[in-house]
């Protein structure tokens, strides 16, 4: 008998649910509550083939533009990705849209009773009650299994080994570019970085790589040798020929593991934006035909032409031109602010940015000052509403300990008013050419688009 539980009757109870839980970035390294919930819930997580990508940036994009190939090929998909910008259902994603609110609440009331037996086991063993997002992770699953999709494309959370989506066994397994996050929880070398993610690599299964560093790649080579999986890793077997900057994005030419794909219109900026491309290409060749068989160009043209990646060098405005970009490490930083100078032909820049605590703000910072050093900018330091936040006056004081002029450094404590400060900003600039860059924190991005766009 499962317990009998009130109803919840909106995504926002539902939410409030899960943020009374452990919250997201306080995961706990296990699985075995994990399986345990697929195992009363009937193992939806062996319901239909995975996509499993792993990796420390890209991953978003690159999930998008896989389910995108996916859907063009007509199969019914499912997209769980995190965190989300301003909803809670853009993580659960059925055919290219964010799970229907009723059926996001309609399969947390169906599985809270069965996870509640999950608790109290969990409980009684002197352990974690589930975390937030082991249960948002149960709660896709079930939702897939219950649509039901043909294929899921499933983003972790972190690392992989221990991370709540690895109840997955991806039939094949994405690995974005490695660097350095998160290293209090995954180890502070790329190869103790590397070996976490290599846990996504099945047996059987098939391991896509982007390039890597050398001590990255050796590891997931000899993981994928491991388990039998085959390999197949961008610089080597596939990668990008050409790109050329276009109107609203970029024109790639990629060579695939089965075929060669001129000139195809991606409407996403960046050189990394193109290597993403090539990486789902590859996914997309490997699912559909393990590696061996040529997709076609125009149903592939087709897919790309509808991706799009919110939150990363997404424009929300014009005039002046407002960029938002989620990029919240130092590489990330580092390749959105050269994709940025590409894309857009900024005289002078007003960056907005907040940054939380458990991110390294001061690389983050230098290599966003290394980047832009040839751009006039000015800075103006903020937070977002979450209690992981820098306060913007620790940033600020942060940056000009870093040799950040005084007089370009602000301080905004609130994000609308560091928004309107920029936009001022920008628009004194005479020729029309100034730009708002706003960035360093997925919830500083997300609470932007809120205020910018509203619930678009």
């Amino acid at each position: 008998m499962t317990e009998q539980l009130p109803e919840l009757a909106t995504v926002e109870e539902v939410y409030a649910e899960l943020l009374s839980r452990a919250p997201e970035n306080r995961m706990e390294p296990r699985l075995a509550p994990l399986y345990r919930a697929m195992d009363v819930l009937g193992e939806p997580n062996r319901a239909f083939p995975v996509v499993h990508l792993t990796g420390t940036n890209g991953k978003t994009s690159t999930a998008r533009m896989i389910e995108a190939g996916l859907r063009a090929h007509g199969l019914r998909t499912g997209r769980y990705t995190s965190p989300h910008l301003v909803k809670v259902t853009e993580r659960i994603s059925i055919d290219g849209e964010p799970v229907a609110d009723e059926t996001f609440v309609r399969i947390w009331n169906e599985i809270a009773p069965y996870l509640a037996i999950v608790d109290a086991e969990l409980v009684a063993a002197a352990q974690p009650r589930l975390t937030y997002f082991e249960c948002v992770t149960i709660l896709a699953f079930a939702v897939f299994a219950d649509e039901p999709v043909d294929v899921a494309v499933i983003e972790v959370g972190l690392g992989g080994i221990t991370d709540a989506t690895n109840v997955a066994d991806g039939a094949v397994s994405v690995v974005t570019p490695i660097s350095l996050d998160h290293t209090d929880l995954l180890g502070d070398t790329v190869e103790d970085i590397a070996r976490e993610k290599a846990g996504i690599i099945k047996r059987g299964g098939f391991l896509v790589s982007a390039a890597q560093p050398p001590e990255a790649a050796q590891v997931l080579l000899e993981k994928a040798r491991e388990v039998g999986a085959a390999f197949r890793f961008e610089g080597v077997e596939f990668g990008v020929e050409s790109r050329a900057v276009a109107v609203g994005g970029q024109v790639v030419t990629i060579r695939g593991l089965a075929g060669r794909y001129e000139e195809l219109a991606v409407p996403l900026h960046g050189e990394h934006q193109a290597q993403n491309a090539a990486v789902a290409v590859a996914a997309l060749e490997a699912f559909l035909g393990g590696g061996e068989r040529e997709l076609d160009r125009e149903v592939l043209q087709e897919a790309f032409a509808q991706v799009s990646s919110p939150g990363r060098l997404e424009v929300v405005r014009t005039a002046p031109t407002i960029v938002l970009d989620a990029a919240h490490n130092p590489d990330g930083i580092r390749v959105s602010a050269a994709a940025l100078k590409e894309a857009f032909d900024f005289s002078t820049l007003v960056a907005v940015i907040g940054v939380l605590r458990e991110k390294d703000a001061e690389q983050m910072l230098r290599a966003l000052a290394e980047e832009l050093a040839d751009l006039p900018v000015e800075y103006c330091f903020t937070q977002s509403g979450s209690p992981r936040a820098i306060p913007a006056e620790e940033l600020a004081e942060l940056a000009i300990d870093l040799g950040f002029g005084e007089d370009a450094v602000h301080v905004a404590e609130k994000l609308d008013d560091a928004i309107e400060y920029a936009v001022e900003r920008a628009e004194a600039v005479g020729d029309f050419g100034g730009g708002v860059l706003i960035t360093g924190s997925i919830t500083v991005v997300g609470e932007a688009r809120l205020l910018l766009k509203g619930g678009e």
